[in-house]
């Protein structure tokens, strides 16, 4: 089913608010449309996984993440994983794969989010983390517990790393 009309109800450089006519008699489902982005689980070389710490106004309080951003237009994810990790953390990876995408929320918003796997990160010489975030190396244990305790809390990174454990990436507790 297509909608008999599409308009943009609100546009910012950030993503655009949608008004889609469904049934002619109904008033307009209103969508979110923003670009897709790309998560990344990075191990390290001694397979420590590399965690984010950064204030999200969203919410109004810091949240534990793996590093993620927008794929830039003619860029395939993989690159966004790369860019995104090296600067957020100041590490780079010696091999990205990208596992698949996920819709992020079928019911509001069009996007995906690209699901990577980085190994061999090391920190890169002269390259410091990105302004705002604090970077942390955890355990594979650590990562498990902190999702059990509530810690570490954004579902769609939760996704992306049961997508790795059913990928055989990511050993589950």
């Amino acid at each position: 089913m297509k909608p008999l009309r599409t308009e943009v109800a609100f546009a910012t450089p950030w993503f655009e608010l949608l008004a889609k006519t469904i049934r002619p008699d109904e008033p307009p489902y209103y969508s979110l449309k923003l670009p897709e982005y790309a998560a990344v689980l990075a191990f390290t070389e001694d397979q420590r996984i590399l965690i984010v710490r950064q204030y999200r106004p969203a919410i109004e309080q810091f949240s534990l993440e793996l590093p993620s951003g927008i794929v830039d237009p003619g860029e395939q994810p993989a690159e966004t994983a790369r860019r995104e990790l090296l600067e957020e953390t100041g590490y780079a990876a010696s091999q990205v794969e990208v596992l698949g995408a996920m819709f992020v929320d079928t019911g509001r918003l069009n996007n995906r989010m690209w699901n990577c796997v980085a190994t061999g990160a090391r920190p890169l010489d002269g390259r410091a983390p990105e302004s705002g975030i604090d970077v942390f190396t955890w355990s594979i244990d650590e990562l498990w517990q902190a999702i059990r305790s509530g810690e570490f809390a954004l579902s769609l990174h939760v996704a992306l790393l049961m997508h790795a454990a059913l990928a055989g990436k990511l050993p589950l507790p």
